[in-house]
């Protein structure tokens, strides 16, 4: 029986794989080299947090109603008992008390949401400093941002639906901003939340494009980028054996895929530990939200707090033009900033392409240390973000230390300015001073620790040569020189590419190399070959489209 069973399993698959070459895209997609360093996990700490969204997402949906219609609450919590609250808060309320594991899914969900935007934040930097981003992945960059752009907001919907006083005041600056677009902010606002502040069908808006319109939409992304991570393989780091021209990694069967599940389950874990011992969003501590009422210490969470600080250092500039009210306060903090930043981050990968002038295809990450102008422009915008962070709790700091509110405001105005190119100039001090060091390893070798004594009695360190494995890591690198000025006048486009690259390319520790093995860093990092070309490093899989 069990012949006949496995026999006619043999023919239906045949016959099917004859249609559709189903065992040839298996098998090539089983033995896929996936990497190994700890760092691209961050991905999927990303894909697993949204796995557990999703699942936890769609428990509460069974429970919760997004009603604005106002009811009096007689459930189990006395604190809030006999006081008028939307359904929706009514609902949380039940989901937290009364339905079974409510609190605890509920909790989950939260936890998973701000490590699904911490996770993707993190890689996102992972893949900046390593440049990741460069051809042929710049449509994955831009698939990648406007995953965290919608995670943002996701998260915020999510956290604007219980109706509470403290996500009732965040509803309430996002329709402050709103407000403040020129010209057309009173109409989109009257639109969004059809009418006067706080209106009455916000909430049941913000709950489909949460549970369906942004969910759907991530899900298309995720699937996008994942089948391009498939196809343009992954970079690895310069060591022997890996080029530019190959990809090189753990099979995905069953190597990755026994790390990989292992690695969804600890996180399962960890976010329903987190869910079951650490208290998020006690939502019947702030009580239901009032138009008229502001919860004290109210701070969003941290993906979106950065706006929150801009909002507070930002001096009360007005200007009334023409009949309208141009609120600079809060169009500038809450609108153009954001706004630019990340018009910014998605033009990046092509703005660095033309000032280096290089349209290669790059499958070696970048150590951040040598693309010193980068990591410095990285760490400053991780400055920037942070004093905003932190200036979003201005009050509560100023209380606990009990410093002056408009003091510490004015420090974070200095500091807003000042850290960014502070913290550029030294990041990249630093880079600098480790290029001399690995310079330094690669002339002297490791020191000893012996002390030794030379012909003419003079006493010093001993030095040990290099691994081969380690000169590879440092020599093998791609660093674009800066480019050369041609003869004769220059439009003002070329003067500023030519600027900019000198400034972003000019400071740098070349290291010491013979010409034998400049030729051999130059085959290693030089562009993948063909297709119908023999591959440099055999049994390593093709790098790049088509291979």
């Amino acid at each position: 029986m069990k012949e006949k069973v496995r026999e006619a399993a043999l023919t239906g698959f045949v016959a099917l794989d004859r249609r559709l070459p189903a065992a040839e895209a298996a098998k090539a997609l089983l033995r896929k080299a996936f990497p190994d360093h700890w760092s691209f996990l961050l991905g999927e700490l990303a894909l697993y947090s949204f796995a557990v969204l999703v699942l936890t997402g769609s428990y509460l949906t069974l429970f919760f109603d997004p009603g604005m219609t106002q009811g009096v609450y007689a459930g189990p919590y006395e604190p809030l008992r006999g006081l008028r609250m939307s359904q929706a808060y009514l609902s949380t309320l039940d989901l937290s008390f009364e339905v079974r594991g409510g609190l605890l899914i509920r909790q989950v969900h939260h936890w998973a949401a701000l490590v699904f935007v911490a996770a993707i934040a993190v890689h996102m930097l992972r893949v900046f400093f390593t440049g990741a981003f460069r051809r042929p992945r710049e449509v994955n960059w831009i698939v990648g941002l406007t995953l965290f752009v919608l995670a943002l907001l996701e998260g915020f919907a999510g956290y604007s639906l219980p109706d509470d006083l403290l996500s009732g005041t965040g509803m309430r600056t996002a329709n402050t901003i709103v407000m403040s677009i020129p010209v057309v902010g009173t109409y989109l606002s009257s639109f969004v939340w059809r009418g006067p502040f706080p209106g009455h069908v916000i909430l049941p808006r913000l709950y489909v494009v949460h549970v369906l319109f942004v969910p759907g939409v991530l899900i298309a992304l995720i699937t996008a980028h994942l089948i391009l991570v498939v196809y343009l393989k992954h970079t690895h780091w310069a060591e022997r054996g890996r080029t530019n021209r190959n990809a090189v990694g753990m099979p995905m069967f069953p190597q990755f895929v026994t790390k990989s599940t292992g690695l969804f389950l600890m996180i399962f874990g960890l976010l329903t530990a987190l869910g079951g011992l650490a208290q998020v969003n006690p939502v019947w501590a702030y009580g239901p939200y009032r138009a008229d009422q502001v919860a004290t210490d109210a701070q969003p969470d941290w993906y979106v707090g950065f706006l929150e600080g801009a909002l507070r250092v930002m001096p009360p500039w007005e200007t009334v033009l023409w009949g309208h009210t141009f609120m600079w306060n809060v169009l500038i903090p809450a609108v153009i900033l954001p706004g630019l930043l990340f018009t910014g981050l998605y033009l990046y990968p092509f703005l660095e392409k033309w000032i280096a002038g290089d349209r290669s295809e790059h499958h070696l990450a970048d150590r951040p240390r040598n693309q010193a102008a980068r990591t410095a422009l990285g760490v400053a915008g991780i400055v920037f973000y942070a004093v905003l962070l932190a200036a979003g709790g201005n009050d509560v700091i100023a209380y606990s230390f009990r410093v002056s509110v408009n003091t510490l405001t004015w420090i974070f105005r200095v500091a807003v300015v000042l850290g960014p190119v502070l913290a550029f100039w030294v990041t990249r001090r630093i880079c600098l001073a480790l290029q001399a060091h690995d310079r330094r390893l690669l002339a002297e070798g490791h020191e000893s620790g012996n002390v030794e004594q030379d012909v003419q009695g003079g006493l010093g360190e001993g030095h040990e040569a290099l691994s081969p494995g380690q000169s590879y890591r440092l020599m093998v690198r791609e660093v674009p020189r800066p480019l050369t000025a041609p003869r004769g006048e220059l439009p003002r486009r070329q003067r500023l590419r030519l600027a900019l690259s000198s400034w972003y390319y000019g400071d740098r520790v070349e290291v010491p190399v013979t010409p034998e093995q400049r030729r051999a860093i130059e085959e290693r990092t030089a562009a993948p070959v063909e297709p119908e070309e023999p591959d440099a490093a055999a049994g390593a899989e093709p790098a790049g489209r088509g291979s």
